[in-house]
């Protein structure tokens, strides 16, 4: 073979390589297209939004506020070894109950700091 027959096979690999990468690009195209035409009709096929006047609307007294208490826990009674054991059923609802005292516990310079957390603790 020669070299133009060489350089003939090199041009026309090189426009096959070329009409292989316009056809992918041809097919990622159209798959694009087809998924957007399909997530169209599923849209259409939903329920409508909401208009403005559907939206929910607060309570008359206005927005619901949260409230703050203190809890402190419900212990479960300690029964003597001769006793029988405590069942689920006589336990309560709730593992806590409302404090007694109301007023929240708050944060004092110095006394900060727990085992491993760099702080000096308890002085």
């Amino acid at each position: 073979m020669s070299t133009a027959a060489y350089e003939l096979l090199a041009a026309s690999q090189h426009v096959w390589n070329l009409l292989a990468a316009f056809i992918g690009g041809l097919v990622v195209a159209g798959a694009l297209i087809w998924a957007v035409r399909v997530g169209m009709r599923v849209m259409d096929r939903e329920e409508h939004r909401p208009t403005p006047e559907e939206q929910p609307k607060l309570p008359d007294g206005g927005a619901v506020r949260e409230m703050r208490e203190v809890r402190e826990p419900d212990e479960v009674p300690l029964l003597p070894k001769s006793g029988s054991r405590l069942m689920p059923y006589e336990l309560h609802h709730a593992g806590t109950r409302t404090g007694k005292d109301q007023v929240r516990k708050r944060w004092m310079p110095g006394s900060s700091g727990g085992f491993g957390s760099g702080g000096p603790g308890h002085v």
